[in-house]
Parts: C-alpha cells; sequence; structure tokens
C-alpha cells in the first residue's frame, strides 16, 4: 500500500486537530490520552506511545490495513486490530473513503467530541485520532470478545448465562447513567444496541461507537428538536420517530429493548419468524403479559427458579422503559437501581435452589406410576 509522504505536523496524533476541533476541544482530548480512564491490562503502555504515532505507524499496526486484521464494520467505516510497536493492542477505526460525505465528516467530529468528554469503566477508552489526507482514524481501546450480539449468536465465547447477561444489563445501565447525570456535559447516546456492546474477556460490558451522540445539553430534561432521526431500527423511540423531539427517554427506549434481547437472545426484528413475532419486543411483552416468560427465555439458558424470576423481573423493567410516552419511562438511573436490586435477589435464588432437594411422594408415585397401593401385600402390577 503506498503512502504519501508525512509531513511532520500530519505525523503527531493532534497535527491535524484545528480542522476536526475546536481549541477546548483539542485540549479535552490532550488531557484524556494522559488519564488512566478504567480497567485495563496496559493502561500505561498505550498512554506513552499514543502521543508519538503517526499514520504510517497505524500502517505497521494494521499490516496496511490487511483484511485479516478487520474485526468489524460499522456505519462509519471499518474497524482493525492493530498492535503497537511496544505490543500494545489497539482498535482503529478508519472511515470509509468512498463513503466520506459531509455526514461522515459530522460523524467523526461527534465522536471524538464525545469520547473526548467521557472516562468511564464500561465505556470503550479513546486514545487518540488522526486526520491524514482523506484518511480518518479513531483509536481506541481494543475489546477482545466481540460484541454483544456476536455472543449471543454464538458466534464469539461459549454462551452466556444469565448471570452474565444481568451483570452486562447492569454494566450498560451504569454507563448510559454516567452519561446522562455524571458526564461534564449530558450525553444522548442515540444508538444503543447489542452490536455497539463490547464484551472483554471477563465478559463484562463496555458501550461504544459515539458517531450519533448529542452532546451539550444544558438540562438532560430538556426536549431537542432533531432535523435527521438517528438510529437504528427496531432500538428506535416510536415518539422520537414521529416527533423528532429527542430526551434522554430515547436511549431508555433504546436500552429496554436491549433487555429484551438479552433474556430472549433474538434480535429486535426478526423477518423469518411468523407474523405476531416478527417485533421481538412486542411479542415478549405479550409473553408476560400471559404468564408464559418461559416462552419467551432464550433456549440457549438453562431454565431454574432463579434464572424463570430473573426474566420476568427483567422482562417488567423493559415493558416500564418501552412505556409509549417519555414521562412513563424510567430515568436509566432508575433502570440501574432496579437491576442491582434482581443481581442481588438472583445470587440469592440462585444459593437456595443450589442445596434445595426436591421433595418426592413416594407413596403417591408408587400409586400413579406403578400401581401399588400401601398394604397391599401382593404388590400387583397393574398397566400404567
Amino acid at each position: 500500500m503506498n503512502q504519501q509522504p508525512v509531513s511532520k505536523k500530519e505525523s503527531s496524533i493532534f497535527g491535524s486537530i484545528a480542522r476536526v476541533l475546536t481549541y477546548l476541544a483539542r485540549n479535552s482530548l490532550r488531557s484524556n490520552i494522559s488519564l488512566d480512564h478504567s480497567a485495563s491490562s496496559t493502561p500505561s503502555k498505550a498512554s506513552e506511545c499514543i502521543n508519538e504515532l503517526s499514520f504510517q505507524d497505524i500502517c505497521k499496526a494494521t499490516g496496511n490495513f490487511c483484511a485479516s486484521n478487520i474485526i468489524g464494520e460499522g456505519r462509519f467505516g471499518t474497524v482493525y486490530k492493530g498492535i503497537l510497536k511496544n505490543g500494545t493492542i489497539i482498535a482503529i477505526k478508519r472511515a470509509k473513503k468512498e463513503k466520506y460525505d459531509k455526514g461522515t465528516q459530522m460523524e467523526f467530529k461527534n465522536e471524538i467530541l464525545a469520547l473526548s468528554k467521557i472516562e468511564h469503566v464500561n465505556l470503550v477508552r479513546f486514545y487518540g485520532f488522526i486526520q491524514h489526507g482523506d484518511d480518518r482514524i479513531i483509536l481506541v481501546e481494543y475489546v477482545s470478545c466481540g460484541t454483544l450480539r456476536e455472543q449471543l449468536d454464538g458466534k464469539r465465547g461459549s454462551g452466556l448465562e444469565i448471570g452474565e447477561r444481568l451483570d452486562i444489563m447492569a454494566d450498560v445501565a451504569h454507563a448510559v447513567t454516567y452519561l446522562h447525570t455524571y458526564a461534564d456535559q449530558p450525553i444522548i447516546h442515540r444508538d444503543i444496541k447489542s452490536s455497539n456492546i463490547l464484551i472483554n474477556e471477563k465478559l463484562r460490558a463496555k458501550v461504544a461507537d459515539f458517531g450519533f451522540a448529542r452532546i451539550n445539553i444544558e438540562d438532560p430534561e430538556a426536549t431537542h428538536i432533531s432535523t435527521q432521526v438517528k438510529g437504528t431500527a427496531g432500538y428506535l423511540d416510536p415518539e422520537y420517530l414521529s416527533t423528532y423531539q429527542l430526551t434522554d427517554k430515547s436511549d431508555v427506549y433504546s436500552f429496554g429493548v436491549l433487555l429484551v434481547e438479552l433474556v430472549t437472545g433474538r434480535p429486535p426484528i426478526e423477518l423469518k419468524k411468523p407474523p405476531n413475532e416478527k417485533l421481538t419486543t412486542k411479542w415478549a411483552m405479550q409473553r408476560l403479559k400471559h404468564g408464559e416468560v418461559v416462552l419467551a427465555m432464550d433456549p440457549k439458558l438453562r431454565r431454574t427458579p432463579a434464572s424463570l424470576m430473573v426474566v420476568e423481573k427483567v422482562l417488567r423493567l423493559a415493558r416500564q422503559c418501552v412505556a409509549p410516552t417519555r414521562q412513563s419511562r424510567p430515568s436509566m438511573m432508575q433502570c440501574a437501581e432496579i437491576l442491582w436490586k434482581i443481581r442481588k435477589d438472583y445470587h440469592v435464588a440462585a444459593a437456595n435452589h443450589s442445596v434445595e432437594v426436591p421433595q418426592i411422594d413416594a407413596r403417591k408415585n408408587r400409586r400413579e406410576f406403578f400401581g401399588i397401593e400401601d398394604g397391599n401385600i401382593k404388590h400387583r402390577f397393574q398397566s400404567a
């Protein structure tokens, strides 16, 4: 792959910031590079070498953007696994040149702005970016076990048990609560979905992809009119879709869909299913309404009293999240609190059932299955 000569200015990861960000955003980006954002095996190694990276270094790290290093495809472009010269592994998001337009440029700027302002253990860590010629590249934390959707589909991992799924629900709830409530400037993600949730080696979740995020909202309860609806079909808040009015409760709706996805294992829309099952959330809510949560449960999950209790409680929370009007939905902080309680109840129930011995009525079994009555000396066999 032949590359243009890289000037001293372009070789710096911050060399072309002026064309993308304001001075304030540039300073935020620099400060984030030196922060220890969250638990990581090699945060200091990454921080040490990121400041010195050039576009040529990125080419070497990815084998000139070799197809064998592709770990994902997204709206913004292609994601590559990159190994830096000191051995640190990072994820490298490269915009697709053939699709690079004004909208892509806005997404690129938007994601950098959002990532440069946040730090949380359940949000993917941002290292920096490079703008070189027509190339737009974002450098982020590498998360080793793929997306949540890949895990649910069985393409990655060995299957998620209900306890692990509960942990993931709680992780996402905490991350989005942070965005809505504790970030310096509240952020609405606008694209909460299973393919934007990354899973690490401990099966914990990290929320990624901030290309659609809305930032600089002074009042998180305020309503914002969007000129264009952003999001993914199946996860989109219908109220936002019909009114173009965006609030943090739009993320809550998407989170409710994600909860349904985690307990059913199904994506939000399944066109190959029967008509009454094509919309997974609607179908799952019907199963909940009729007391048939076991039918909505992912077939891969073990059926135990504890797991059935979790599925029912999570579906009840999801029903609140996908309420038709935003006023009827809980906040993300309330979702996190409810999930914490469900997780606590699950661990108690699982511990109790693990030592419980089922009671067997031997007398009833003898009578019903073998036709043996107590006091019958001959124990004559009778056909069942």
